[in-house]
């Protein structure tokens, strides 16, 4: 009795044993779930084929890259992942414009995606009644979207200077798109150009950047030192996101979003507008907007901005460890080189990769495995070129077994 009920408790632990351990998935099935993570369709016969060979010979990312060929990949995957970044809301829910289309045509063609924030280019499309870019309409975007534009093939490199106008040192990638202004540049301060181009680009909010520490010089006018005639509320809470913000975003000082309030109040046919050289704002005589001494008798002895220059004082201090670029001067004139400032630290690196896995693997990262593989990923795209195309594939491979 006692040998078969001992017979009977190690076949029991051997049928637990075996439900525990986890099903291997072959090369057909791993190839499939790739192509569904990256394009969120399955593969046809013929690139199912090839990316289960390419597995088979111990190139999974390889595989993964095949099916970041497919026009899914652009027009859905690549879509939604850029279209949170167009607008105050991060809805995903607007429609195809130029900011989103640069993001997709960047990627496509293994740019360095740095130009992001400081490349002189754009993207723009073709096709039967689909009416020419306009810096005043998103007419072009919206007319390729409701077409069913294969952006893949459709997409067509062009430069920011050729077609709207901007003197090349004006540009300064996604931030001088005129779906950009129209969200960020519109009336305002263009603060929120700034605030907005963190949150997107280096997932950090004005919060988690704070710091009192830094000198206060550079604090524009509308800023109150008192504010609901308490000092204490601006040293121990205004002056640790103005310190460093204001130095960085006079990067924006002659760039504005033009419209006619009355009959557009909406702003859907406005446009982007730069004081260039030789421009004077009516209401400031020099190229600075008027929007940068909105409420300056708020404090009249702030700052009061005279160019476009800027200094990134988050150098020094707890925001070092963003990892500056030790290679670039810390400052300069305009958006184009603040923005590489910006795109040129680890924090926009590993920015990037934690919004690829998290659109990959449907998850935030979660435990130290996780962890440890977003530092794999931030090297590998650091040093690849920091092309995210492949971000996307290598992710792809490790979210399939985990």
């Amino acid at each position: 009795m006692r040998q078969g009920r001992a017979f009977l408790s190690a076949v029991i632990c051997s049928l637990a044993a075996l439900v525990s351990m986890p099903v291997m998935a072959d090369s057909t099935d791993q190839a499939k779930r790739l192509h569904d993570r990256i394009a969120g369709v399955p593969p046809d016969a013929t690139t199912l084929g090839d990316m289960r060979d390419a597995i088979d010979a111990g190139d999974a990312v390889g595989a993964a890259l095949m099916a970041t060929l497919a026009p899914e990949f652009y027009s859905v995957t690549l879509k939604n992942f850029a279209a949170p970044w167009t607008n105050r809301d991060q809805s995903v829910f607007v429609p195809l414009d130029d900011y989103t289309a640069t993001v997709i045509g960047i990627v496509r063609d293994d740019v360095d995606f740095r130009q992001v924030l400081y490349g002189d280019i754009l993207y723009v499309g073709s096709g039967s009644g689909v009416p020419a870019y306009s810096n005043t309409s998103n007419a072009h975007y919206e007319a390729l979207e409701a077409a069913g534009t294969d952006l893949q093939a459709n997409l067509q490199a062009t430069t920011q200077s050729a077609v709207t106008g901007l003197p090349t040192e004006a540009t300064a990638g996604v931030m001088t798109t005129r779906s950009a202004a129209q969200a960020f540049f519109i009336a305002g301060t263009n603060r929120a150009m700034f605030r907005f181009t963190m949150l997107n680009h280096l997932c950090l909010d004005m919060e988690q950047v704070h710091d009192v520490t830094r000198v206060p010089d550079r604090i524009r006018q509308d800023v109150s030192r008192s504010p609901g005639g308490d000092s204490r509320v601006f040293l121990n809470n205004c002056i640790g996101c103005h310190n460093g913000m204001d130095p960085l975003a006079q990067a924006y000082a002659y760039y504005d979003f033009e419209y006619d309030v009355v009959n557009d109040p909406e702003a859907q046919n406005g446009q982007i507008n730069y004081n260039g050289v030789g421009a004077t704002d009516p209401d400031t005589g020099t190229r600075v907007e008027a929007k940068y001494f909105n409420n300056n008798l708020n404090f009249e002895h702030g700052f009061a901005t005279p160019d476009d220059s800027w200094d990134n004082y988050w150098r020094n201090g707890p925001n070092k460890l963003l990892g500056w670029d030790d290679s670039l001067p810390g400052s300069g004139s305009g958006a184009k080189s603040m923005g590489q400032e910006l795109a040129h630290s680890d924090a926009f690196a590993q920015c990037q990769v934690k919004k690829v896995f998290e659109n990959v693997c449907l998850r935030p990262p979660q435990d130290a495995a996780d962890q440890t593989e977003i530092g794999i990923l931030t090297a590998s795209f650091q040093s690849n070129g920091h092309n995210l195309r492949q971000i996307f594939a290598e992710t792809a491979v490790y979210c399939m077994g985990n």
